[in-house]
């Protein structure tokens, strides 16, 4: 039996699963800021109810990101700390990987489309990433990468292509039928992929738990906000 705890905190949507060969089992924690505080004894709870002790799973997987920058943070420190605790293996996931994972578990009507995968980055930008699955694993088309709605949708022909999106997103300009799903990262998909990529000899050391950051700087400055206020509206405040 192989046993999967996987943990996702890159939104303000915590959570954490235990995966086993009897099924899974998972919580959820909503509030960004409480992630810190929660996901641990939301681990203890799944381990509790699983019968099972930390050193009997044979990796943790975690959603590296993009995301929350603390969010993310959060998740490589735990998993670092409970990896190296128990001398465990870590599977880092994609959390826009999650979400096509996800919506193809639950939204039928997007069987054989690409999944464009769009979480809110914050300053008026997304990530985002194209993926399509074969009927066996996963390809990715466009890597993830950081971007405004605008260049995405310039980028993407959503002809053959749908949108998976998490919240706080407005989909000003998405072109009329396009097929689209709202669906955020879970620990839920993150054990499903984590054990695949585990049968495949792609976990790394606990040293490897690395976030996957797409951007430098988290939060503009105050004449960056200006410019991009005037930028909006050229009538306002310009020279």
């Amino acid at each position: 039996m192989t046993i999967i705890l996987s943990i996702e905190t890159s939104t303000e949507l915590a959570s954490a699963a235990l995966l086993t060969d009897e099924g899974i089992i998972f919580r959820e924690l909503s509030g960004v800021q409480t992630h810190s505080q929660g996901i641990l004894p939301m681990i203890q709870q799944l381990l509790k109810q699983g019968g099972i002790s930390l050193n009997q799973c044979d990796a943790i997987g975690f959603g590296c990101g993009p995301g929350a920058f603390t969010g993310v943070r959060t998740a490589c420190g735990i998993v670092q700390g409970l990896a190296f605790g128990a001398e465990l293996p870590v599977v880092p996931i994609v959390s826009l990987l999650a979400m096509a994972e996800g919506a193809r578990a639950r939204a039928p009507e997007l069987a054989g489309a690409d999944l464009v995968c769009v979480l809110d980055a914050r300053m008026e930008e997304v990530y985002w990433a194209r993926y399509r699955h074969d009927g066996t694993e996963w390809q990715v088309i466009a890597e993830p990468a950081l971007s405004s709605f605008a260049q995405l949708l310039a980028k993407v022909d959503f002809s053959n292509a749908a949108l998976v999106y998490g919240n706080g997103l407005t989909l000003d300009g998405l072109p009329a039928g396009t097929l689209s799903f709202p669906c955020m990262p879970h620990a839920e998909q993150i054990a499903h992929l984590a054990l695949t990529a585990y049968r495949a000899g792609k976990a790394v050391s606990a040293a490897q738990a690395q976030p996957l950051y797409l951007r430098n700087k988290i939060a503009l400055t105050t004449e960056e906000r200006m410019l991009a206020k005037q930028g909006a509206n050229p009538g306002k405040g310009g020279a």
